[in-house]
């Protein structure tokens, strides 16, 4: 469980606060707008209304006491910056900062966020991906070259185990996770783990490889 502070309430800030609660960290949200922390006031461990680009109200939160503070302002890039920039100096241990284009991004870590985050940019390239591709079933771009992808097993695989399949190997994939409808997800599943007929496999794998493996689907 980590202590976390959430600057800015927005669309993001808020599904992110009530996500960061549900993980079962500290979590204390301020805005200067009253209304966007009413669905939130009850859950968090606290919540305080106020600007801040005022430095005496950055102070009064204690910033040096906070594992991770994300600063979600997703209107005003001035306002972001701005902050960004005062809880660094005060202290901030781990900033992270909400971008919506790279020259956003370029310019608050050069003040300060130790991360820059882009939800719309994230959620934009998992959607080309997944709606690009047949048999994607969800997508996560880990780098340039590598990706993890929710796909379907292939016949071949069906009613074997990992290891009998030898997919690692053959295929140059790692498979992380297996999910079925109805069933918890089966996270880093052994090598004598069987693979079953209506399965999404998890794996990780170069981009190059998953389209040649996507092929045979």
């Amino acid at each position: 469980m980590k202590s976390m502070l959430v600057i800015g309430l927005g669309r993001f800030g808020q599904h992110l606060a009530s996500n960061l609660l549900d993980l079962g960290n500290d979590v204390m949200i301020i805005d200067s707008d009253e209304r966007k922390l009413e669905g939130l006031v009850p859950y968090a461990t606290s919540s305080k209304i106020g600007d801040c680009t005022n430095p005496e109200v950055l102070r009064s939160l204690g910033i040096g006491n906070f594992d991770v503070i994300f600063i979600c302002i997703g209107t005003n890039f001035q306002s972001s910056l701005e902050i960004t920039s005062l809880v660094k100096e005060m202290g901030g241990k781990h900033v992270v900062s909400k971008a919506t284009r790279d020259i956003q991004a370029k310019f608050l870590l050069r003040n300060g966020a130790d991360e820059v985050i882009y939800p719309e940019k994230d959620i934009a390239e998992r959607c080309a991906a997944r709606f690009s591709m047949d048999n994607v079933f969800d997508y996560i771009e880990i780098s340039s070259k590598y990706g993890i992808y929710e796909i379907s097993p292939l016949k071949e695989w069906v009613g074997k185990s990992i290891r009998e399949s030898n997919i690692a190997a053959r295929y140059r994939v790692t498979i992380i996770g297996i999910k079925k409808e109805g069933r918890e997800s089966h996270i880093m599943p052994s090598a004598d783990d069987f693979i079953e007929d209506g399965e999404h496999l998890i794996v990780l794998a170069s981009h190059e490889t998953a389209r040649k493996l996507l092929k045979q689907l």
